[in-house]
């Protein structure tokens, strides 16, 4: 394969239910030529931290000594914890569990971005890349429905809806930037719906029938979404249907 025709894909947060799924469904379709997964709880050169940007850093140079990037998903995200959760009213609001929410679901995707946008080819070859070279390198985070303002109707759940807002926000902001770069590079947020993990399982008795999705599934359901994209749709959020999900 010659340099030109050479592409890796990137998944942050690949030890978690969605993010490993990615990873396996990536290398399974055999697109690209390289598939890394990068986690907090792995160890060595896979190792990434959000919440240290050295680590970040590190984890771009060691991708960046090999095929440049034509996908990078952030598949991270914080809910609860073992003694937090969704805040249901005013009076649950705590600064330190608002600040950690913010720093997992919007300011470490904003590193990512810093230090793995750069890497990215204006062209990209892989899923949606056809016979030519022009088609576009996709950035793509995960986001949530509960993050648009314009959808908001119940309220609560303050830290994670306003962390994911201001992820939307970020990600329109860097698909600003980057088509000043790149006008060939994709930057969007996206909704999964509810997934089978440890983010969503103590909230799954309200889930409808048939409104769960196993990790597989909903990784697959988003790797279409990505296949489909087009350069208009940079800087938006967009669900598992590929339907765009208003901020």
């Amino acid at each position: 394969m010659s340099a030109a025709g050479r592409s890796s894909a990137v998944v942050i947060g690949a030890s978690g239910g969605i993010g490993a799924a990615f990873e396996a469904a990536l290398i399974e379709e055999g697109a690209y030529e390289v598939v890394r997964g990068f986690a907090r709880s792995r160890t060595g050169a896979d190792h990434l931290d959000l919440l240290d940007e050295a680590s970040i850093a590190a984890a771009a140079a060691r991708v960046a000594a090999g095929p440049p990037p034509g996908l990078v998903i952030v598949a991270t995200g914080l809910l609860h914890e073992e003694d937090h959760g969704p805040e249901k009213a005013l009076r649950d609001l705590d600064p330190a569990w608002l600040a950690r929410l913010y720093a997992v679901n919007a300011i470490g995707p904003a590193l990512v971005a810093k230090h793995f946008l750069p890497l990215m080819p204006k062209s990209r070859t892989g899923p949606g890349a056809g016979t030519g070279s022009g088609a576009p390198s996709v950035f793509a985070a995960l986001s949530a429905r509960v993050g648009s303002i314009s959808d908001n109707r119940l309220g609560g759940w303050h830290g994670y809806r306003a962390s994911k807002a201001a992820l939307n926000m970020l990600v329109r902001n860097l698909a600003i930037e980057e088509r000043r770069r790149s006008e060939r590079t994709i930057v969007v947020a996206l909704h999964p719906g509810t997934v089978d993990t440890a983010l969503s399982r103590p909230f799954q008795g309200n889930v409808p029938p048939g409104s769960l999705f196993d990790a597989e599934r909903a990784a697959l359901q988003l790797l279409d979404v990505i296949e489909e994209l087009k350069v208009t749709d940079s800087g938006k959020l967009f669900d598992f249907e590929g339907k765009e999900i208003a901020f």
